[in-house]
């Protein structure tokens, strides 16, 4: 499927002008591109690009899934060291970043909205490290890559997409793949397939989570289901 076309046909310049460097709360370490206030960019992008269809600017937060899911990686880097990463669902990159100054061999950060591949390259290079931004669906595209670590923050919060990508990760985890996810109690994520490894209390935007700290979990994926069920 090809991209939809966009009215603003310079992406990078669209993101700086409305976000700024800020260090991410819980990854302090990591400094991304965000909004100061999430309603104005949101109505923004809905009457700039909502005539295209495009998505909204998932890219210009720091999400609890991700917030915790990097700092995991961060304070465990045997996790990717050395490892061909894919952050699904990018958005900022942040994960994908936090893989990278993990010591990973390579990461890709997917992501299929335009604006976010953009910030994904933005962050990266602001971060000091290399990051391959894809806009490929890959929950639609057939691909044999495979990688030794699939990370995913924050996807589970809509039916269909939740299970297309508990299709594409159980595929992956059933490869040999470790797979992680964050994610901050979003009502499709399959507990019953997965192994909680740690806790977060993240930082998060009222505007957005209707809260200012989430508690987040790190989740690992069962590659079979009779190796437990963890609640």
């Amino acid at each position: 499927m090809l991209p939809l076309p966009s009215p603003i046909s310079d992406k990078a310049a669209f993101i700086r002008a409305n976000t700024r460097p800020r260090p991410v709360p819980l990854v302090p370490e990591i400094v991304l591109l965000v909004a100061d206030e999430a309603v104005p960019l949101w109505h923004k992008t809905e009457e700039e690009l909502g005539a295209a269809g495009l998505p909204p600017p998932f890219w210009a937060f720091a999400w609890a899934g991700g917030q915790a899911l990097a700092r995991h990686i961060l304070d465990h880097p045997d996790l990717v060291r050395g490892k061909r990463v894919l952050d699904l669902a990018s958005g900022s990159g942040l994960v994908a970043i936090a893989a990278m100054k993990a010591g990973a061999a390579a990461v890709t950060a997917a992501d299929i909205d335009a604006f976010a591949c953009a910030a994904i390259r933005l962050n990266a290079a602001h971060n000091g490290v290399t990051v391959a931004a894809c806009q490929d669906d890959m929950l639609a595209i057939p691909s044999d890559t495979r990688w030794d670590a699939v990370l995913a923050g924050d996807i589970f919060y809509e039916r269909d997409t939740a299970q297309r990508a508990f299709d594409f990760l159980s595929r992956h985890a059933a490869g040999g793949a470790t797979v992680l996810i964050g994610d901050p109690g979003r009502s499709y994520l399959p507990r019953d397939r997965m192994r909680r490894l740690a806790d977060y209390s993240v930082p998060v935007t009222r505007d957005l989570e209707d809260a200012e700290i989430k508690r987040t979990a790190v989740w690992d994926l069962l590659r079979n289901k009779e190796d437990g069920i963890c609640a």
